[in-house]
């Protein structure tokens, strides 16, 4: 990010058709039975056919690789998607530490499919409700 916590404008250039937006909320737990859909994570991204995060096309447009953190009653956090050392992935923002996604390397963001994240030292569980094309 830009100092001042400001994201870089993503350039008026054709992403590859790789990448997509995916939207992810929170899955069923025990404060809630139901899941919430106003606690979620947009993301976008380069994906390969197996719908797993495609690496190689990260580290060519890491700063189009963004990820928006929305929580009921919170401004909405922009940050990026980063890879962490050992081959891990976290949401990056000024304003919070890493939110790191457990096994984001082996997990697949296909609809219905759901994904882990470390948030504050818990892990919560999240299921993919859209993945588009963008």
């Amino acid at each position: 990010m830009k100092p001042g916590g400001r994201l870089k404008p993503i350039l008026n250039r054709p992403l590859p058709p790789q990448f997509r937006q995916i939207r992810i909320t929170l899955a069923r737990e025990p404060d809630h039975p139901d899941g919430d859909p106003d606690i979620a994570y947009l993301m976008v991204a380069p994906f390969d056919a197996d719908d797993h995060i495609d690496a190689t096309l990260w580290r060519k447009h890491r700063t189009a690789c963004r990820v928006t953190r929305s929580r009921p009653d919170q401004v909405d956090e922009h940050g990026y998607l980063v890879r962490r050392p050992g081959g891990g992935w976290a949401f990056h923002s000024d304003h919070a530490p890493d939110e790191i996604g457990f096994d984001f390397a082996d997990e697949r963001f296909a609809t219905c499919e759901y994904v882990s994240i470390n948030e504050g030292g818990q892990p919560r569980s999240y299921r993919v409700i859209s993945a588009s094309h963008l």
